[in-house]
């Protein structure tokens, strides 16, 4: 058996429209009427699949998930999310990994943003 990638990242909430119309403005992901998208990977893309302890605080520790996209260049994520008035959680990161930085959507979900070196 071969694993080709992740086939969906799916959550239960309280109000798709908000989410739906947030991650639309904010993220700039398009959702379509059954509250779900297809996102393609880029050449360049890598996706991440990795545990944390119980104890680790990269997350808050009642987030069983922390959903990471992969943005193609951070300085102009980072100016879009201040024109939208998007607080980041934390100072933005830089090492050999890349260039990190942390937001959360509206039910309080940290979302990581990442642009690989």
């Amino acid at each position: 058996m071969k694993i080709k990638g992740f086939g969906g990242v799916f959550w239960r909430t309280g109000n798709r429209e908000v989410l739906k119309e947030w991650y639309r403005e904010v993220l700039q992901i398009e959702m379509e009427d059954w509250f779900g998208t297809v996102i393609t990977p880029q050449k360049g893309n890598e996706t991440i699949f990795s545990f944390f302890t119980d104890e680790n605080d990269y997350f808050p520790k009642e987030q069983a998930v922390m959903l990471n996209f992969q943005v193609e260049n951070m300085d102009d994520c980072v100016e879009h999310l201040k024109k939208l008035d998007i607080p980041l959680l934390r100072e933005t990161e830089k090492s050999e990994y890349g260039t990190f930085n942390w937001i959360a959507d509206p039910e309080g979900r940290w979302i990581e943003l990442w642009e690989k070196n």
